[in-house]
């Protein structure tokens, strides 16, 4: 026969995904099962494997499955039953395992033939009844049995324990529930059949996993409920234990649903290798048969909370379970919200219990039959007897029977094959009163199949009774989505000092750690630095103001106050790659404190060669707070070196190494967009570059530190306004003696300084002890450097009689 291949190909392809579909890959939606679970479920009550009989091994389950309904392989069958028996994939386990079935670190189990199993108690919920015709059978593979379509279920499997898998062209992933809450849930909707997906909410919270942990925000849930897709955040359980020695450890008891405890320890390992998290000292795995404890030290300096939430991010203690509730509905997969899943488990429960109300008639009618012909011929007992004994065989007898008492064959059969003891008075009356309990018993089952409300009730009674004996407690917590939290409202609000050092450490620490000391102090160590390192930046903000980072690539970051670790007050601090994703090559050369993003605001920006920039400050008011953001265009030579947060009128200075500086009008320089290059600052001779710029304000000083430790206050009337542009004027006469100018600050009466050397040595003092002087002077010793010691950073803040 002539083929044509596509269209051969297109039709087998089809036969072959519909396969997959139907008989393999998706959970029908009455009993939440795929066809391998309920054949092993059959296979099991069949061979007699009930929850109070002996264990028995695997492989004979294995065996009888295989055999006689489920002709593929026998791995994929034992690893079914494995699963069903693992109390960390199950919420309530379908098999009773005997022997090593897996662990949560992803051993996997023993061979089929060292371990025994056996049906759980609720697995025998879901057959209950099965031999009552409650449900339709098929023929197997080979025709030679039968076996269910669909199991009875009284409970609703499906959302309890979830279930997954992929076929041709789509997947299902539900997630396990609580029994309790679902049930719940289904008595809600049996009584009110127009319920809502928010109504049913408050009794059917969200997933409940065997595993336990937190489950962040609810959108994701209210996703997957109303429209059968979602995304569920997941996060382990975890507190810090604080230790007698002033060290932290992070203590983890649960983990995300189906994430492997043994890999999550190695990637955390791997990531103090690669020094992505910085600050973890041990790692151990604790647990045992009392429960999980993953144990994680911390160094002393370390803040736990900004090492658990880098752990949130770069692992998978914090996941995500993205829910697709698909399922088989009349043999069609269907993509269904929470509603229609309950919707059609109350339909199939309905089926169930009338088809077992109908047989259970059937019975009681056929019982009813054989008591009304006992009834008739113990009426004409004396003459029954006599026809019985006088019929020359049994036919005779029953024909005899049939014919002079209008008695039925089976009524004939009966009454012949009735013992004589049930002849007595007694047995007599037994028999009346059965066939009368039986016609009450046929009026009841007739009432119930002629009343859906009785049907109903039925259910409810049912699914009572099961959430009695398996209801239990919710392991998974649901919490509100960190995202959703202004998590400054939980950080005390206090006054701090963030360093940044060459090599782009950065650390917080409070102020008054520092105390004040008079000018030409020695100081005292501020942070422990490596030979190459040294402080460069300082800000004095508050944990709840935003700072931002500006790099010389002219790009910018954000980051609140208390998501910079707070460290000892000699540590070196945490590598800013830690928080923010600068490229290799990025460096932080601009830190600066923002308190709101206002419309009046404005950034001013200078960079290395002179080029300065004016823009609005709500540009830089972004969601990408810690993904970065282009402050300005730069040319290849150039760098970023100095941000003011302005008004847009002020008056700004420009002070360069050489000790020259300008002071012109900001609103000579025009406002431009972030991406944009600027405008001419200063003039720079040959070998000069810019080191700092400020606002000047009216009455105030201009404080030029250099980097032997030098420094001198200026009143600012002294320099005069020039265009923008110039070459500028001297600010302080640069000698071998007093070294390059490292910064100038504007600063006022009752203000205080800090400076930092290159060996982390810190000095603070009022600015009201160094003396005003004029421009052209060297200035005077404000800080004693000695060896090859430098002062490397300024920092100017308001003084705060409180931190004293």
């Amino acid at each position: 026969m002539p083929v044509k291949l596509e269209e051969e190909m297109k039709n087998s392809y089809i036969d072959y995904a519909m396969s997959v579909i139907v008989m393999r890959a998706l959970p029908d939606v009455r009993d939440g099962l795929k066809p391998v679970h309920r054949r092993i479920l059959y296979a099991m009550q069949e061979a007699g494997m009930a929850s109070n009989k002996p264990y028995k091994k695997s492989a004979r389950i294995v065996g009888e499955v295989l055999g006689k309904y489920h002709p593929h392989g026998d791995s994929s069958v034992y690893e079914t039953i494995v699963r069903m028996a693992q109390d960390f994939s199950y919420r309530y386990m379908l098999a009773d395992g005997h022997g090593n079935f897996g662990s949560v670190d992803g051993d996997s189990a023993a061979a089929m033939r060292y371990t025994e199993v056996r049906m759980s108690k609720i697995a025998e919920i879901m057959l209950s009844d099965i031999d009552k015709d409650t449900v339709e059978f098929m023929p197997n593979y080979d025709e030679s049995l039968k076996e269910p379509t669909v199991l009875p279920a009284k409970m609703p499997n499906l959302l309890v324990n979830g279930s997954a898998g992929i076929a041709v062209g789509m997947a299902t992933n539900i997630p396990p529930h609580n029994l309790g809450e679902v049930i719940d849930g289904i008595l809600m909707m049996i009584d009110n059949p127009e319920i809502t997906i928010p109504e049913l909410m408050t009794a059917i919270k969200g997933p409940d996993f065997p595993t336990g942990g937190l489950i962040m925000g609810k959108e994701g849930i209210v996703s997957a409920y109303t429209t059968g897709r979602g995304a569920v955040k997941m996060r382990a359980c975890a507190h810090v234990e604080e230790r007698p020695n002033g060290k932290s450890r992070i203590i983890v008891t649960e983990l995300p649903y189906q994430v492997n405890k043994a890999r999550l320890v190695e990637k955390i390992a791997q990531l103090v290798r690669d020094k992505t998290i910085e600050g973890i000292t041990g790692l151990n795995d604790e647990s045992d048969r009392k429960g999980m404890s993953v144990v994680i030290d911390l160094r002393r300096d370390v803040n736990p909370d900004v090492i658990l939430n880098q752990l949130y991010r770069h692992t998978q203690l914090q996941d995500t379970f993205g829910v697709i509730m698909l399922a088989l509905v009349d043999g069609q997969p269907r993509v269904l919200n929470l509603q229609q899943i309950l919707q059609y488990y109350i339909k199939h429960q309905e089926d169930v219990v009338r088809r077992r109300t109908k047989y259970n008639l059937d019975k009681a009618k056929a019982r009813a039959h054989i008591l009304e012909g006992l009834t008739i011929a113990l009426n004409h007992l004396d003459a029954v007897i006599k026809d019985i004994r006088t019929s020359r065989t049994a036919d005779i007898a029953k024909e005899a029977l049939t014919t002079n008492y209008g008695l039925t064959d089976k009524q004939a059969q009966a009454i012949l094959d009735l013992r004589l003891q049930r002849l007595t008075g007694l047995e007599q009356e037994k028999i009346a009163n059965e066939y009368k309990q039986v016609l009450e018993t046929i009026d009841e089952l007739a009432a119930i199949l002629a009343d859906e409300h009785k049907i109903l009730n039925i259910i409810k009674e049912e699914l009572t009774e099961v959430k009695r004996r398996f209801g239990d407690k919710r392991r998974t917590q649901i919490t509100m989505d960190a995202s959703e939290l202004d998590l400054a409202d939980l950080i005390a609000e206090e006054d701090v000092v963030v360093t940044m050092t060459n090599n782009n450490y950065v650390k917080r620490q409070p102020i008054a750690v520092y105390r004040s000391q008079k000018r030409g102090g020695r100081g005292i160590a501020g942070m422990g630095t490596k030979e190459e390192d040294f402080v460069e930046n300082m800000i004095v903000t508050s944990t709840h103001k935003t700072i931002l980072f500006f790099t010389n690539r002219g790009r910018v970051y954000q980051l609140m106050g208390y998501e910079i670790p707070e460290s000892g007050r000699t540590a070196r601090g945490t590598a800013i790659i830690n928080l923010l994703p600068v490229e290799n090559g990025e460096k932080i050369t601009a830190v600066i404190p923002i308190d709101e993003f206002a419309e009046d605001r404005f950034l001013f920006m200078t960079t290395k060669k002179g080029v300065v920039k004016k823009t609005a400050l709500t540009e830089y008011d972004t969601k990408r707070k810690k993904t970065g953001l282009i402050a300005l265009s730069l040319d290849a030579d150039d760098e970023l070196i100095a941000v003011k947060l302005t008004d847009g009128n002020r008056r700004v200075i420009i002070g360069t190494q050489n000790g020259m500086s300008i002071c012109f009008d900001e609103s000579d320089v025009r406002s431009m967009g972030r991406n944009t290059r600027g405008v001419r600052g200063i003039s720079l001779r040959d070998g000069d570059v810019v080191i700092g710029m400020d606002n000047v304000h009216k009455g105030a000083t201009v404080l030029t530190v250099t980097r032997n430790g030098y420094g001198k206050r200026t009143l600012a009337g002294g320099y005069r306004k020039q265009a923008r542009g110039g070459k500028g004027i001297i600010n302080i006469k640069v000698t071998e003696k007093t070294g390059e100018v490292i910064g100038i600050k504007v600063v006022h009466e009752g203000q205080e300084f800090m400076l930092i050397t290159t060996d982390g040595i810190v000095i603070r003092s009022g600015v009201d002890e160094i003396s005003v002087i004029g421009r052209n002077t060297q200035g005077v010793k404000v800080m004693k450097t000695g060896g090859n010691d430098n002062v490397a950073a300024m920092a100017v803040f308001d003084h705060e009689d409180e931190i004293q």
